[in-house]
């Protein structure tokens, strides 16, 4: 078992060090890269005045088709060198279009490479991106905040809350947790009403021992208001390369507005994170 289809979707050449942590993904994992070029059209034509919608919708898509030819050709000069099996495609979408696009090719990945879809560093659409390929292509996203550096995976932290999200999470993560020198499954504030009880993260960890994964156990108090800033903290003091969680326990609209584990952890993440649901 491993990650043999990795996906990663490109809008615009500045996104380096997004291609740079696929392929190094790929190669590691001896799969086969995919790269989807994007040319997104933002344009909203029920704004402009009748009779203007149909020349600026043209304008707006050979613009989109232009910067989608040209992020294609430069991502083959980039992959040319290169001793993987990769291979690339492009295409043009409208902003509502945009998710079906990313889906149907994150369905069929094992793995989705992308960059961090918030904070300063962010592009315009990479959360909608994120979104498809966690949502509507029910696929595995490695979020890499910057590059991805080796040697990686050595260390990995588990954040673990009982929920479907974060199971899941840790299914699609086996393959790297099996090749982690140590894993940590770390629980914070745990409720003693809930399933698991005086043994939080014990069942977790005999699953994943059984399955040859160096796993232990750390139960933390809520020492800090956010999940998010804990775990941060906790991956620092362990020297964790990595993370592991479930992705949007709450819906994305409370997300947007109230902020939740995962948008913060996204935003302040100095590792690797992989998130599913």
């Amino acid at each position: 078992m491993g990650y043999k289809s990795i996906l990663t979707v490109l809008t615009n050449a500045d996104q380096k060090q997004q291609l740079d942590s696929a392929i190094a993904m790929t190669r590691r994992e001896n799969g086969h890269l995919d790269v989807f070029c994007l040319g997104v059209d933002h344009s909203q034509t029920g704004y402009y005045y009748a009779g203007a919608s149909a020349y600026i919708l043209q304008e707006t898509i050979d613009k989109a088709v232009g910067a989608a030819s040209e992020l294609e050709e430069k991502v083959r000069e980039r992959l040319n060198p290169e001793d993987i099996r990769w291979s690339v495609d492009s295409a043009v979408a409208q902003v509502g279009g945009l998710s079906t696009l990313v889906a149907m090719r994150a369905r069929y990945s094992d793995l989705v490479v992308l960059s961090r879809p918030y904070g300063p560093d962010a592009t315009i659409d990479s959360e909608a991106i994120t979104e498809a390929a966690l949502f509507e292509g029910a696929a595995p996203v490695l979020i890499v905040p910057g590059e991805l550096s080796e040697p990686f995976g050595k260390r990995i932290l588990i954040a673990w809350n009982q929920s479907t999200e974060a199971m899941a999470a840790v299914r699609r993560a086996l393959p790297l947790l099996q090749a982690a020198d140590a894993v940590e499954i770390t629980v914070v504030d745990p409720s003693p009403n809930g399933p698991e009880r005086s043994d939080p993260g014990g069942a977790l960890c005999q699953m994943l021992t059984r399955h040859g994964v160096k796993a232990e156990i750390a139960v933390l108090a809520r020492t800090l208001p956010q999940i998010s800033d804990i775990l941060n903290h906790r991956a620092t003091e362990i020297a964790a390369d990595m993370v592991v969680m479930g992705a949007y326990g709450h819906s994305r609209f409370r997300q947007a507005i109230l902020g939740g584990a995962t948008r913060n952890m996204l935003e302040k993440a100095k590792v690797p994170v992989l998130m599913a649901r």
